[in-house]
Order: structure tokens, then sequence, then C-alpha cells
């Protein structure tokens, strides 16, 4: 069953985590994670989001993220597939 969508309104904070399937890795080495910081800049400038701090784990990862306009399932789902794709 998926989650229920986020409500996303302008100005807010939110925490965003995402995990690989079953527990696996979705950062195999330091290029992976080099990358995906890339597709988060991307997305900021992109989506005018606010990446305010991450953190990369092996199987998943943490954003605090802020958005002046009402668009966080555009930014994340657009990292997500970029890092899917790569």
């Amino acid at each position: 069953m998926a989650r229920p969508l986020r409500i996303e309104y302008p100005g807010a904070f939110y925490h965003v985590i995402n995990r690989g399937n079953a527990g696996e890795a979705i950062f195999k080495s330091v290029r992976d994670r080099e990358k995906f910081l890339e597709y988060l800049q991307t997305a900021s400038e992109r989506f005018a989001v606010r990446i305010h701090t991450y953190c990369l784990m092996t199987n998943h990862y943490h954003l605090l993220v802020e958005t002046p306009q009402a668009n966080l399932g555009q930014a994340v789902k657009w990292v997500n597939v970029s890092l899917m794709n790569n």
C-alpha cells in the first residue's frame, strides 16, 4: 500500500527519507554519493528548493528540505528517478 500523499505548501520544511528496496544499498561507491549530491544541487536549482542538510547512509538518505514553492514531490521524484537511472 502506498503512503498517503504529502501535504505541500509554500515555505514548508520537510524531513525526507528514502530507503533502498529490502534494505539494499543505494550508494555502492564514493562516485554514487558524489553523483547523488550533483542531482541534489540540480534539483535545488531546477525546483527552487533549499537543501538545509543531508545524511547519506549506505542504504538510505535523509534530507531537510525547505520549499519556497509547494513542489516538494516534483523535486524528490526528479532526484529519485535520476538516482535509479544512474
